[in-house]
Order: C-alpha cells, then structure tokens, then sequence
C-alpha cells in the first residue's frame, strides 16, 4: 500500500472512530477529572498520565515532521509553529500549573490518549511535511487566513478559559465553583469551545483531509464532555445560570 493510500485509509478510520466515540460519550462519562470513578481499573497520578498522554503530540509529531521533504519550507515550517504552540503549552506547561495534589487518571484513560495521539500526530505530521503540496502562495490564500484566524482566535478562548479555571481552584484552595465572567457567562466549557475552533481552523489552513479528521474527532470527543459537564454543573449547584449552554453560545 502505498503512503497516500495509507493516509487516506487512517483518516477515514479517525472519523469512524469519531463517530463511535460520540455515540459512547453521550452515554458514559470518560471517566477522569470530576467524572472520574471507580471500577475502570489502575490509576497513575493524573499530572504523570496528561504528559505521558499529550507527549506523542510533541515528541512523535516532531519527528515524523522533521522526516519529511519539504520540513524546511516556509508554510509547512508555519503549520509546524502553530501546532507546537499549542502543545507544548499543552503537555509540558498546562499540567504543572493545575492543582492537582492526590489526583489520579485512569491507565486506560492514558494508553487510549497515547494511541490516538500517536495516529493523529502520524497524520498531521505526514501530511504537512511530505504529502502536502504548499509553495509560498499559500500564505495569500484567504483558506490559510481564515483558518490561521479561527486557530489563534480557539487557541486565545482555550488559554484564557483555563487560566480563569485555575485561578478560581486556587482561591477556592481546589474545590469546584461555578465561574463567572467572558464567555463562562454564555458556555460552561469554553476551552473546548477554543479547542474545536482551533481544529477546525488547522483543518481550513492546511486545507486537508487530516486536518479534516482530526477537527472531527475533536468535536466528536470535546462537545458530548462538554454536556456532560454542564449537567455536571446543574446538578452540583442548584443556582447554576439556567441560560448557560454547554459549549456553544445560545445553541448548545
């Protein structure tokens, strides 16, 4: 099989996997974070299993990159600044500033996250430095402006609406509180809001079928947490805003 063929097969299995999974989630909570519970068996403390989970994204993506012909070129060099933007904050800086002392992930919770982030980087990675065809045009598309737009406009959401998230567990010394203000006042999970929006502008800026599968998959895993938090929400704090929607404003 020849690697576009193989590309394209994997892509197509992501979305399938998306499907299922958005199914799977509308019933059963993933269990870790405030969902977290019994009988899902072994744990490991939750700070080692997020960067073992997200370092694929880093580690792997770079690798596989850096393999391809066209790493040094100006556009596939900007999608590779932008993906890594997002996680390195992601794995190495995101996990060491929550407040997370006793807390524990479940082991299949971090090997599944490792499998899927092993494809996707695989994926993206490929696509961007070998299968992709960009020259430096590209930069004048109004699909690269539009998508690096929506990117930073999800990556600003996300930042801010977990930094207010950790700013309100250390003034409540880790305990769950409603937050208020921004887009909390329109949406009770904003940074998977800015997580979809990212995606879905690095589907439109490089303007492929990876970028395609993997915003699906995103959305397919981010809104069904989403609601489950929201009703989370609803039923921890009885004067919980009843207008509040669960990630996307006055709609959902």
């Amino acid at each position: 099989m020849t690697l576009p063929s193989l590309h394209l097969l994997v892509a197509a299995a992501q979305i399938l996997t998306a499907a299922v999974i958005a199914v799977v989630l509308v019933f059963i909570s993933a269990p870790y974070g405030r969902h977290q519970r019994a009988g899902w068996g072994p744990v490991l403390p939750a700070r080692l299993g997020w960067v073992l989970m997200e370092s694929p994204t880093v580690l792997l993506f770079g690798w596989w990159y850096l393999r391809g012909p066209h790493a040094y070129d100006a556009v596939p060099s900007y999608f590779l600044a932008m993906w890594m933007l997002h996680y390195v904050h992601r794995t190495f800086v995101f996990p060491f500033r929550t407040q997370a002392p006793g807390r524990t992930m479940p082991v299949l919770v971090a090997v599944l996250g490792i499998a899927f982030n092993t494809v996707n980087a695989w994926l993206n990675a490929t696509w961007i430095s070998t299968l992709g065809s960009y020259d430096t045009s590209w930069f004048a598309d109004a699909r690269c402006w539009l998508g690096t737009s929506l990117f930073f406009l999800g990556l600003f959401t996300n930042v801010w609406a977990d930094n207010r998230l950790l700013q309100l567990r250390r003034e409540s010394h880790g305990r769950y509180q409603v937050p208020r203000g921004g887009l909390y006042e329109l949406v009770s999970c904003p940074n998977y809001l800015g997580e979809i929006l990212e995606w879905t502008g690095w589907a439109i800026a490089t303007w492929s079928y990876a970028g395609a599968a993997f915003a699906i998959y995103a959305a397919a895993n981010l809104v069904p947490r989403a609601v489950s938090n929201h009703a989370w929400y609803r039923e921890t704090f009885p004067d919980y805003p009843p207008r509040r929607k669960a990630v996307l404003p006055f709609v959902m």
